[in-house]
């Protein structure tokens, strides 16, 4: 089971961008997609066949796991996330600090 997957809200803990939330958009292996984070500017030639501009866009660039953490709404921060099994055998995610569970 990954902890930290698609639609999670997530918090940069190291880099540029270190302080700053966003969604996840996409899990690639071990990087992320996470909207608005690690912004890079791409030149972009001209493709008039698919009715694309040329010039320079900004885009969103993977971003490593280890570098981001689960927020946690309650605490107000990043938090460490683990796995649980409940009594009817689902396996959930849960924070580290306060045992509270992530998956609904």
């Amino acid at each position: 089971m990954r902890k930290i997957k698609k639609n999670d809200d997530v918090i940069v803990i190291a880099g540029k961008d270190k302080g700053n939330r966003g969604n996840v958009l996409r899990v690639l292996g071990d990087y992320l997609l996470v909207d608005g984070i690690n912004k890079v500017k791409k030149h972009q030639k001209p493709n008039p066949v698919k009715g694309v501009a040329g010039g320079i866009i900004e885009k969103e660039s993977k971003i490593h796991i280890s570098n981001v953490a689960l927020f946690n709404a309650a605490a107000n921060k990043g938090d460490r996330v683990g796995i649980k099994t409940l009594e009817d055998g689902r396996r959930v995610r849960v924070f580290k600090s306060n045992g509270e569970v992530v998956d609904a």
